[in-house]
């Protein structure tokens, strides 16, 4: 196993356990209402199937990130999203409802990941490059990183709030690689190899610093 593969694994964990940080309290809204006995279940299944629908939209993002100028699109996406994860406090969860069912909490764990997962798909898409097995690997890795230890990362970033620096500048780099990869811009990296290599760094300087301002400038106001 190459460098290039492990770095992109590693990439790839990275991003799911950061922007799936959040998936152990979804679980928790949504069989939070359950008896103790069917909340094992409900958590099981839904995650079972949360992983499956990501799978399949990750496959889907692959296939259309080879059309003509969607990895720069993606790449930009990212790129605000990175700036989101770093300025906006807001709670996405707030509207995650409690099932009283075992079929209703299901419904609700999967289709909250499909909502809040879009990012996440965009990202391990853009950071495998169209390998899929790399996708596979770094899922299997972070799916049970996610599921046991999301409130031990949620704590880490409340308390630290370097680690949403860190995943931040995570999510720019791959923001940077999707970028250049996009072959419709290749002429210009042909003649400016330099960018080819920079722009990656460059994205997580510029989007930590936007990070830093913003939340600088919050906290200026809000004295």
């Amino acid at each position: 196993m190459d460098l290039e593969i492990i770095t992109s694994v590693l990439i790839i964990i990275g991003i799911d356990v950061v922007l799936g940080g959040d998936n152990a309290i979804v679980i928790a809204l949504a069989c939070r209402n359950l008896p103790e006995r069917q909340r094992n279940k409900a958590i099981i299944l839904g995650t079972f199937l949360a992983v499956i629908v990501r799978v399949l939209l990750t496959i889907i993002a692959l296939y259309l990130l080879q059309i003509p100028f969607l990895q720069f699109v993606g790449g930009s996406f990212l790129i605000l999203i990175a700036c989101k994860l770093l300025s906006d406090h807001g709670d996405d969860t707030a509207q995650i409802r409690s099932g009283v069912t075992l079929f209703a909490a299901v419904k609700t764990i999967v289709v909250a990941d499909l909502v809040m997962g879009i990012d996440n798909v965009i990202a391990v898409a853009g950071a495998a490059h169209g390998r899929f097995h790399l996708v596979i690997m770094g899922l299997l890795i972070s799916i049970p990183i996610i599921i046991w230890g999301s409130k031990l990362i949620l704590f880490l970033m409340e308390r630290f709030p370097v680690f949403i620096y860190i995943g931040a500048g995570i999510l720019a780099y791959t923001a940077g690689k999707m970028i250049v990869h996009e072959e419709k811009l290749s002429y210009i990296y042909n003649q400016h190899p330099l960018a080819l290599e920079l722009l990656p760094f460059v994205m997580v300087i510029v989007v930590i610093a936007f990070g830093y301002l913003s939340n600088k400038i919050k906290v200026s106001i809000s004295v």
